[in-house]
């Protein structure tokens, strides 16, 4: 998820600095695509914590890993091949769909704020599409 929010929030991030350059009063207004990349690296920590809520709650799992860090053992859990791979599935199709998302999001921002700086109709196309840039 971390890529592909970085790449949405670099690419968003551009696009703005250039529309700053020529219309500064719309820099805040037009802020919304960075706020949604960033928030797409969110959904790869919520998949965590459902993944770890299956087996115990993630504040025990997360206290007992911190504690093992501090006594220097290892952590053992026990898990069969299935629930590895199932898990590894989930984590793997949130990835590529948050790189996936992120991509989009940038894409369509950079374009977006600087067609919005030009023609201020476009801001509610943009949303749109970021909206479901998201969602993907």
């Amino acid at each position: 998820k971390g890529f592909g929010a970085a790449y949405g929030t670099a690419k968003s991030g551009v696009g703005i600095s250039i529309m700053g350059v020529l219309r500064p009063e719309l820099v805040l207004k037009n802020v919304v695509p960075v706020v949604m990349a960033g928030i797409i690296g969110i959904y790869g920590l919520v998949v965590a914590v459902l993944l770890s809520g299956g087996r115990k709650s993630f504040l025990k799992l997360f206290f007992k890993i911190f504690d093992a860090c501090l006594s220097e053992s290892t952590v053992k859990q026990q898990m069969s091949l299935y629930a590895s791979f199932i898990q590894l599935g989930a984590g793997l199709s949130v990835g590529l769909s948050g790189l996936a998302a992120g991509y989009a999001v940038g894409v369509v921002g950079d374009a977006g704020v600087r067609g919005s700086a030009q023609q201020p109709r476009l801001y509610v196309g943009m949303i749109l599409i970021l909206i479901f840039a998201e969602v993907l």
